[in-house]
């Protein structure tokens, strides 16, 4: 959890593209998955990934890896999946997703899906803005992210999220016209 000085303002960190689960107070980690076996990376390396890096569970590199990856996955038989983030190539566990890992989270807070609103930019935040109430995309999202996005953003990057919270904290998104309709009954179940 290097990236970020201020982790004790969160209740709970959805790290690892939803494969990890964090709490700062204590601080606690929560893998959700297994990590793929280390002679996986190694293969990896063998075969010229450059660079690679590995989490505790997620592994991930760049374009135009993408199928050296999946060769391995499929020659050691191991159950894993490619997503795409703009032009990285990350690899995780089956079924595991920023969604899955957010469910973890809400589950450990109480707090029903409904109630959140989601922000992305990337193929990796569909599963994120679908599990969310209000799923949003920055000015810089992927076409098909913004398509599927309840709010788009004019803003890019951390300017986006930015705008996100002063609309949140001015008026709580009241009279935001919405692109999607909204995906979840009001108990935050599907």
């Amino acid at each position: 959890m290097r990236a970020c000085h201020y982790l004790d303002v969160f209740d709970a960190i959805v790290a690892e593209n939803g494969a990890l689960l964090y709490t700062p107070r204590p601080p606690t980690e929560r893998p959700l998955a297994s990590p793929p076996p280390p002679d996986f990376a190694a293969t990896l390396m063998e075969r010229g990934v450059t660079p690679l890096s590995c989490g505790r569970i997620v592994l991930a590199t760049w374009q135009p890896h993408e199928q050296v990856v999946l060769d391995v996955i499929r020659e050691m038989g191991l159950e894993l999946e490619v997503i795409f983030n703009k032009g990285a190539v990350m690899v995780l566990p089956s079924g595991i997703n920023k969604a899955s890992g957010l469910k973890a989270a809400l589950a450990e807070l109480g707090i029903p899906a409904q109630q959140v609103v989601s922000v992305g930019d990337a193929e990796n935040d569909h599963s994120l803005l679908e599990a969310c109430g209000i799923g949003v995309a920055v000015g810089n999202a992927v076409p098909a992210l913004k398509r599927r996005a309840d709010l788009v953003l004019t803003k890019v990057r951390g300017e986006g999220v930015i705008e996100l919270c002063d609309a949140v904290l001015a008026n709580d998104l009241a009279g935001t016209e919405r692109v999607t309709p909204m995906r979840l009954s009001p108990t935050g179940v599907r």
